[in-house]
């Protein structure tokens, strides 16, 4: 028989449909046996080489494992990566994949919250959870969809974004080019003011990428190289500081260490990008065009950018004029 009941009430199926190809599986209902045989017969008819697929009984961190060899790898800070979603798949019990449900993350981000864990941390997480199973379904490595597609992120306040004003820039600089331990350090930073770079942007500069008045910034975010104009000034520099000293040195660490020293305080997380935003919020409130400041940024969303724009000397000045107080 294809089909037969087994002492424990389980149907059991042993199906030849043609000869040499044998299929055996075990089913809890009748009906499922016998979907079982009949899928198993019309697909070896049609395709000769068909065999049913085991059950994926691969955990979490096996998914993230190859999730990474197939594409992680190939993005920035891969490394990185690697460590959170291992972390990650620890964090949730570590289950069978294909098991796993958005109840069962959004129990354990509450847990998390709960905790301390930043909302924006567990944001970025659950994107990073997301592509895994994403990408994994794309190149057909699972066959089932993704259990966090309904998962919404949380909604955060957003929080006012920290700039220098022009004292506070000098105060900065005259730190910065104090510390004579870390030479080039007020140089970066110089960079990072005159062209909004990322210090990592700017730290990483090469003589080949400062020439024709400008600074061709390679190793980006987005991975896209940008050019931006800088001083005739700048430019001697930074030529005079590669030919007496080389690249630049990390000093990223070093930044942080010297802005506590002075007399600025800023957000949590925001020590060195607070040059970035600096540019940027000087150039809208100079009357700088939004879509500009996003080429020159690097943005590849214009949401990014508007961030910026409620600093624009114009924006939003009808508010003053019409609101019902005004004649008064």
């Amino acid at each position: 028989m294809a089909i037969e009941q087994l002492p424990d009430g389980r149907w059991k199926v042993d199906v030849e449909p043609v000869k040499g190809k044998r299929f055996r599986k075990t089913f809890k209902t009748k009906g499922e046996a016998q979907r079982f045989e009949a899928t198993c017969r019309t697909k070896c008819i049609e395709t000769p080489s068909w065999s049913p697929k085991p059950k994926d009984k691969r955990r979490l961190s096996e998914l993230c494992d190859r999730y990474y060899d197939l594409h992680g790898h190939t993005l920035a800070d891969a490394a990185r990566l690697k460590q959170i979603l291992a972390k990650l798949a620890k964090d949730l019990g570590d289950p069978v994949a294909v098991t796993f449900t958005g109840n069962a993350y959004c129990e354990t981000r509450r847990i998390q919250l709960d905790s301390g864990v930043k909302g924006k941390t567990l944001n970025n997480r659950l994107g990073y959870l997301k592509a895994v199973f994403n990408e994994l379904y794309r190149l057909g490595e699972i066959d089932y969809p993704n259990p966090l597609i309904n998962v919404r992120p949380l909604r955060l306040q957003e929080r006012p974004l920290s700039f220098l004003s022009v004292p506070q820039i000098n105060e900065v600089l005259a730190a910065l080019d104090a510390r004579d331990t870390t030479p080039g350090i007020g140089l970066v930073a110089r960079v990072c003011l005159a062209t909004g770079a990322r210090w990592g942007e700017a730290q990483a500069l090469t003589p080949e990428r400062v020439k024709n008045g400008a600074v061709t910034f390679a190793n980006t975010k987005s991975r896209r190289t940008r050019t931006i104009p800088i001083s005739e000034a700048l430019e001697k520099q930074l030529q005079t500081y590669f030919k007496q000293n080389g690249l630049f040195s990390n000093c990223m660490v070093t930044f942080s260490r010297v802005l506590e020293t002075t007399s600025i305080k800023l957000p949590e997380g925001q020590a060195t990008h607070v040059l970035r935003h600096t540019f940027a919020s000087h150039f809208v409130m100079r009357g700088g065009n939004i879509l500009t400041l996003q080429k020159i940024l690097g943005h590849s969303s214009l949401t990014m950018t508007m961030r910026y724009a409620h600093l624009s000397p114009d924006h939003l000045q009808d508010a003053l004029s019409l609101n019902p107080l005004a004649d008064k």
